[in-house]
């Protein structure tokens, strides 16, 4: 099993698309292991985004991010980081494919519904800036057999 954090960021929330987006990981088979809905604040989002900083795109991106709540989420699954972000589709929703959340969702770069980590090393680092470990919650769904064969 596989980690990962999702933020329904400031434009999912807005539009009232995060039942839709977290039911797509849902329906997936991927399990909801931690969610809460927060302010993400200036100082934790120059933790989160660290490596844009000091690049000359990063106010907007702290504005935008900072602009309204979020819904946080550690995501749980079979190879959960590469199957997240390929449901996600192409940053920029223009260029995403239909089917995608962000080809069906988004029709821009930044605001394109949800950041996902894009690795181990990233998954490990972002879930730790949002949830403590008592906040998440492993369990096994009864339908797990249906999902899943048992030797996978």
């Amino acid at each position: 099993m596989q980690r990962t954090l999702i933020l329904c960021k400031p434009d999912c929330v807005e539009r009232r698309l995060v039942g839709r987006v977290l039911g797509r990981f849902e329906e997936k088979g991927l399990n909801i292991i931690a969610m809460k809905m927060l302010r993400v604040t200036p100082e934790l989002a120059k933790l989160h985004y660290a490596e844009h900083v000091q690049k000359p795109f990063y106010p907007g991106l702290e504005a935008f991010i900072t602009g309204a709540p979020v819904v946080a989420a550690v995501i749980e699954g079979l190879e959960a980081i590469r199957v997240v972000r390929e449901m996600l589709g192409a940053t920029s929703g223009l260029q995403a494919a239909a089917g995608t959340i962000r080809g069906d969702l988004s029709s821009s770069r930044q605001m394109n519904l949800v950041h996902a980590s894009d690795g181990p090393e990233s998954a490990e680092r972002e879930i730790d800036l949002y949830f403590a470990a008592d906040e998440i919650h492993t369990y096994t769904p009864t339908l797990t057999p249906w999902l899943k064969a048992a030797d996978e």
